[in-house]
């Protein structure tokens, strides 16, 4: 299997496009051609790392952050980022990184989070404008053919449900020119033919594949259709997450809990309210940009890292605010890429780093 392989599985389940702009997502490191001997996964890439990875015989290493955020100048081992990146080229390690657009994903990183606290709920705030709707006509008698082709490349699905479309009949028609080269009709004659109507939605980022699809299954020379960008939210797609407990639980006894179920030895958080928790939204990294978010889903508290401590004030007494750090509110996605790419490769070794990245220590 080649690394490109491995790399769109990884995009099966968390598309490129949706990264932040500002991210670095992707195929960072490496020949994608090569064939892939193994996989390491883990939060970080560093030095360490690429030498875990050297001695259990892996040629790619899938980290969630990436090695390089911006810009390299130069490659003089100046900087960690620079002697990783050089380590792995010397070595002919691959390096990926999966990040804001796994943090976007279905079961991504929030999820796994509100998972391991045992969260029942949904994305706090989905993605907007990131489906589409195809409306194309078709003779009755490809109409199955068509669509088939279309669901094959990615249209059609809505949340736990696939193959959706809609379907209408009617009568299409049309004159072809004498230098037409119609599947059915006579040259500069008018025709009718018993035709349907099919809608269905799909991703942005396919459009491509999705019109690709289209022209390619269909029989006529030229494919009436139309693409509209939709308002529509996306629920399964976007960041944080929100729902409830199990069971409701006092402030203390719930900080006691977020500690034992996150292994952590501290956490921050602002004043504790007087009522129960029960309501609890999550965002795993630095997700200090959901505290309103959250305020106005009414959460009784808010759990995710990196917040200032002007950002504390944001909570207004509304939300108990807590700050778990960055690498404990992430780490858990290195089982979940692990699991998934374990069903869905077979034939070689996919390992979790045994390597703790966290550069934050605690005395």
């Amino acid at each position: 299997m080649q690394i490109r392989e491995i790399c769109q599985q990884m995009e099966a389940w968390a598309p490129l496009a949706w990264q932040e702009s500002y991210d670095n997502a992707g195929l960072l490191v490496g020949d994608a051609n090569a064939t892939a001997k193994g996989i390491l996964i883990s939060l970080d890439c560093t030095e360490e790392v690429v030498e875990e990875a050297i001695n259990k015989g892996c040629n790619l290493i899938i980290s969630h952050h990436p090695i390089v955020f911006s810009g390299l100048k130069r490659f003089t081992g100046a900087s960690y980022v620079e002697r990783t990146v050089i380590k792995a080229i010397q070595n002919n390690i691959a390096l990926y990184a999966s990040h804001t657009n796994l943090d976007h994903a279905p079961k991504g990183v929030s999820y796994h989070l509100a998972s391991k606290l045992g969260i029942q709920g949904q994305v706090m705030k989905p993605m907007q404008e990131a489906l589409k709707a195809l409306q194309y006509y078709v003779p009755a008698s490809h109409e199955q053919a068509v669509r088939e082709a279309l669901h094959a490349a990615g249209a059609g699905n809505i949340g736990e449900y696939s193959s959706c479309s809609f379907t209408s009949e009617g009568t299409g028609r049309f004159q072809p020119s004498v230098d037409a080269n119609p599947h059915t009709g006579v040259a500069n004659e008018l025709s009718e033919v018993n035709e349907v109507k099919v809608e269905m939605v799909f991703p942005s980022y396919l459009s491509n594949e999705i019109l690709a699809a289209l022209k390619s299954a269909h029989p006529y020379e030229e494919v009436a259709y139309s693409i509209t960008s939709l308002d529509n939210s996306w629920q399964d797609v976007g960041a944080g997450y929100i729902g409830l407990l199990e069971k409701p639980l006092a402030p203390e006894a719930f900080l006691h809990f977020v500690k034992e179920r996150l292994g952590l030895h501290a956490l921050k958080h602002t004043a504790l309210p007087e009522g129960p928790i029960s309501k609890v939204a999550v965002c795993g990294g630095a997700g200090s940009f959901l505290i309103k978010e959250a305020t106005r889903q009414k959460a009784d508290a808010y759990i995710t890292s990196d917040i200032k401590y002007h950002e504390f004030f944001d909570a207004e007494n509304q939300c108990l605010l807590i700050d778990v750090g960055h690498y404990e509110s992430e780490v858990m996605i290195i089982d979940a890429v692990h699991d998934y790419l374990s069903k869905k490769i077979s034939n070689f070794a996919v390992l979790k780093s045994e390597t703790n990245t966290n550069p934050v220590r605690f005395a």
